[in-house]
């Protein structure tokens, strides 16, 4: 029996990535919680990982909504442009 293909949602991009602290940032276009799983995808960049906590001004937050920007941490190099799916 073949696996149903994942469903994959925008949620929204990259406007920026801290080298230094290994974090991404996202503007979001839908809601994302802590706890979704998402893919982060562009030219060079393929990540799923699950979004284990998020900020919005240094305050941890348990989800945003469109038109917010969180900072998350990521597990690898994101840049700037690169799509952010949650994956369901």
């Amino acid at each position: 029996m073949e696996e149903a293909p994942v469903e994959k949602k925008p949620v929204g991009k990259i406007s920026h990535y801290f080298t230094n602290i290994g974090v991404g940032v996202i503007e979001l276009s839908d809601e994302l919680k802590v706890g979704d799983q998402v893919s982060i995808e562009g030219a060079t960049t393929n990540i799923q990982q699950t979004v284990d906590s998020m900020e919005i001004e240094h305050e941890n937050v348990q989800s945003a909504g469109a038109g917010q920007s969180i900072g998350m941490k990521v597990k690898d190099r994101v840049r700037e442009g690169d799509l952010v799916y949650k994956l369901g």
